[in-house]
C-alpha cells in the first residue's frame, strides 16, 4: 500500500496522551463493566442472542467515537450455517496518511464451573486493583484498549488524518469458524497499512511485551476399537489389551521419558533469548507442589518454539457407569502446538505416520485432523511499526518491553498476512500471567489496562504523525 521510512523525530505529546487517557480511564472502565456484563458465547449450545447484544453494544460504542460507517456483519462458515456478528466501522484516511486496522473480538469463553469463582461471572466485580469476570481481559478489554485509544488520539489531535477500521470479531473463543470468508467478503474495507491484534498478553505485571511468535496448531481424533463389543474382563481378560489400554500406550509414545515430543518429523526450535524464571513459571501455570517440569532446555523455547501434544478428550465409560467387562472402543482428542516454520498440513501427516505405525495388537486405529493453524515469526527490529510499538510500550510503561513467543496460536493471522502481505501486524494485549483467560476467576490488572491503553494512544499519535513514512496508494 505504501513506501514506509522512519522519521528522524518524535513528534509526539507523550504526557499530553497519558494525561488524556488518565482522565477518560473511568470512563474506559464503566465502559468495559457493561461490555462483561453480557454474556456472549459464541458456542452452539449457548444463546446466539447474546452474541448478537454484544455486537450491538460495540457497534454504539463505536458510534460514539464519531464513526459514521458502522455495519454488524456476518459471513458463512464452511458448513454453511451462519456465522457470529462481527462490528466493522470505519474512518478513512487523509491524503498521504496510514490506515490502521484494529482488531479484537467481543465474544468470550463458556463460564464453566460456577463454584470455582469467587463472583459472579457475567457481573464484574473489582477487588483491588483486578476487575474480575469473564471476558473483562479476554477480550473485551482489547476492544476498551482501541475505544479508548482513539478516543484519546481524537482528543490529542483532532484533525489527525489517520483512516482507522475497527473489526470486532464475534466468534474467535468459537474458532473463527467465518473469518475467512469474512475477510473475503469485506476485503477491500478491511485493507491497512497496520493491523493491530490485541489478543495476546504482557511479560508481567510492570513489563510489557510485544509477540512475535505464535506456535502453529493442530487438532486431531484418534479411535482404537479392539473388540465389536464388550465381554467381561475375568471370563476374556489376559489375551486381550483393551481400547483403554491401547489408547494409553498410544498416548505415551508421542513423549519421550524425560517429556520432550517424541513424534520424528516435527520441527524445532532453541532460538528464545529471554529467560522465563523456573519458579516464576511455576507460580504462573500453578503446577503442584513436587512436580517435575517436562523436557529439556530453556523454558521459554519450550513454550514458544517447540511442538507440545496434550491430550484433551477421551470417550469412554465413566468411573460411575464403569463394569467389569473389556471396553471394546475409545476415541481421544489430541491438541498440537506447532514450532513457528513447521508446515500444519505435513505435521498432521507426520503425526498420522507415527500413530498408524504403532504396534498396538492389531486393533483398528483410525486418525483424523480436525483443524490447523499456521505459525507466526516476525522480526521486530527490522520491522518499521514494531520499532514504533516498542517505543509506545517504553514510554507506557516507563521500562523496555520484551518481545516474546506465545506458545498458543492464533491461526487467522496466517489469513491476514495471506491476504494483505504488505500490512505490518502487531499482537499485543492486556493480560498478564495471572489474569486466568478461559479459567475461573479472569481478571484484569487495571493499571496495566491503564498504560496499555496509552501505549496504543501513543502508536497511533505516531502513525499518524509520520512514523511509517508518507502513504501513498500503489
Amino acid at each position: 500500500m505504501a513506501t514506509h521510512s522512519i522519521p528522524s523525530q518524535d513528534a509526539v505529546d507523550v504526557d499530553a496522551i497519558r494525561q488524556i487517557v488518565s482522565k477518560n480511564f473511568s470512563t474506559s472502565v464503566e465502559h468495559l463493566k457493561n461490555l462483561a456484563r453480557i454474556p456472549s458465547v459464541a458456542w452452539d449450545s449457548f444463546d446466539p442472542i447474546h452474541v448478537r447484544r454484544s455486537a450491538e453494544a460495540v457497534a454504539e460504542l463505536a458510534r460514539e467515537l464519531g464513526f459514521n460507517d458502522v455495519r454488524i456483519a456476518t459471513a458463512p462458515k464452511p458448513d454453511g450455517t451462519e456465522g457470529s456478528p462481527a462490528v466493522l466501522a470505519k474512518k478513512p484516511a487523509a491524503p498521504g496518511k496510514p490506515t490502521i486496522l484494529l482488531y479484537a473480538h467481543h465474544d468470550v469463553q463458556p463460564p464453566g464451573d460456577r463454584e470455582l469463582w469467587d463472583s459472579e461471572p457475567f457481573e464484574p466485580e473489582q477487588r483491588g486493583d483486578r476487575l474480575y469476570g469473564r471476558g473483562a481481559a479476554d477480550d473485551k478489554a482489547g476492544v476498551m484498549a482501541h475505544w479508548s485509544a482513539i478516543r484519546a488520539l481524537e482528543e490529542s489531535t483532532p484533525d489527525h488524518g489517520l483512516g482507522i477500521t475497527l473489526f470486532i470479531e464475534g466468534e474467535e473463543e468459537a474458532g473463527s469458524p467465518s473469518f475467512r470468508n469474512f475477510l473475503e467478503a469485506h476485503r477491500e474495507d478491511l485493507a491497512a497499512d497496520v493491523i493491530v491484534v490485541a489478543d495476546s498478553a504482557n511479560w508481567s505485571v510492570g513489563t510489557p511485551a510485544l509477540t512475535t511468535s505464535l506456535r502453529g496448531m493442530l487438532g486431531a481424533e484418534f479411535e482404537i476399537r479392539a473388540l465389536d463389543h464388550a465381554v467381561h474382563s475375568g471370563m476374556f481378560g489376559g489375551p486381550i489389551l483393551d481400547a483403554p489400554i491401547l489408547a494409553a500406550r498410544l498416548v505415551a509414545s508421542l513423549h519421550d521419558a524425560d517429556g520432550n515430543v517424541a513424534v520424528a518429523g516435527l520441527e524445532q526450535r532453541d532460538t528464545a533469548t529471554v529467560e522465563y524464571d523456573e519458579e516464576q513459571f511455576r507460580s504462573d501455570s500453578s503446577v503442584v507442589e513436587g512436580y517435575r517440569l517436562a523436557g529439556s532446555g530453556k523454558i521459554t523455547d519450550r513454550l514458544w518454539n517447540r511442538p507440545a501434544i496434550s491430550l484433551i478428550g477421551l470417550d469412554m465409560v465413566s468411573v460411575a457407569n464403569s463394569a467389569n467387562a473389556l471396553i471394546p472402543q475409545v476415541r481421544g482428542k489430541l491438541s498440537v502446538r506447532l514450532a513457528p516454520g513447521q508446515d500444519p498440513v505435513a505435521a498432521g501427516e507426520t503425526l498420522r505416520t507415527h500413530i498408524e505405525g504403532l504396534d498396538l495388537q492389531g486393533a483398528e486405529v483410525r486418525f483424523t485432523v480436525t483443524e490447523a493453524g499456521s505459525a507466526y515469526l516476525q522480526d521486530a527490529e527490522h520491522d518499521a511499526a514494531a520499532r514504533l510499538m516498542n517505543e509506545s510500550l517504553r514510554d507506557a510503561w516507563g521500562t523496555d518491553p520484551v518481545n516474546t513467543g506465545i506458545g498458543g496460536s492464533i491461526p487467522f493471522i496466517a489469513d491476514l498476512k495471506e491476504l494483505y502481505p504488505s500490512a505490518h501486524i502487531l499482537i499485543t494485549g492486556v493480560e498478564d500471567p495471572d489474569s486466568r483467560a478461559h479459567s475461573a476467576n479472569e481478571s484484569l490488572h487495571l493499571p496495566e489496562f491503564e498504560k496499555a491503553i496509552t501505549a496504543e494512544a501513543l502508536l497511533l499519535a505516531r502513525l499518524a504523525a509520520g512514523g511509517l513514512g508518507a502513504s501513498s496508494p500503489e
